[in-house]
């Protein structure tokens, strides 16, 4: 399905670009409070999630014909990074447990502009 060439701006893309900065910051958060030994993959996640959110959000004519793709990805991304933390048995804390549901909410919330795409 082709997406409008004008982008609709509305509370399902602001939500979108709230969750995934909080997940981002989250991770770079760790990232930078842990040694670099235990801290990198906190901080490649974040950058992941920054880029990937730069990319849905500019509005170029070539991010225009793929932001179906865009959208995929950002919902793989999230994904795997949920599933990870479940496999490696990551921080098992409040702040684990809020980001996982950020991650989840985000992808439903992705689902839907896709959807509405």
């Amino acid at each position: 399905m082709q997406e409008s060439t004008k982008r609709a701006f509305g509370p399902l893309q602001w939500g979108i670009v709230i969750l995934t900065s909080t997940t981002a910051l989250i991770h770079l958060s760790l990232g930078l409070n842990t040694s670099f030994t235990t801290g990198w993959p906190f901080l490649l996640n974040a950058a992941g999630y920054a880029g990937l959110l730069l990319l849905y959000v500019l509005n170029f004519p070539f991010l225009r014909q793929q932001r179906p793709v865009v959208r995929w990805l950002l919902i793989a991304y999230a994904a795997l990074t949920v599933i990870a933390w479940w496999l490696m048995e990551g921080a098992r804390t409040p702040l684990g447990y809020f980001d996982k549901l950020v991650e989840i909410t985000l992808i439903v919330l992705l689902w839907l502009d896709g959807q509405r795409a």
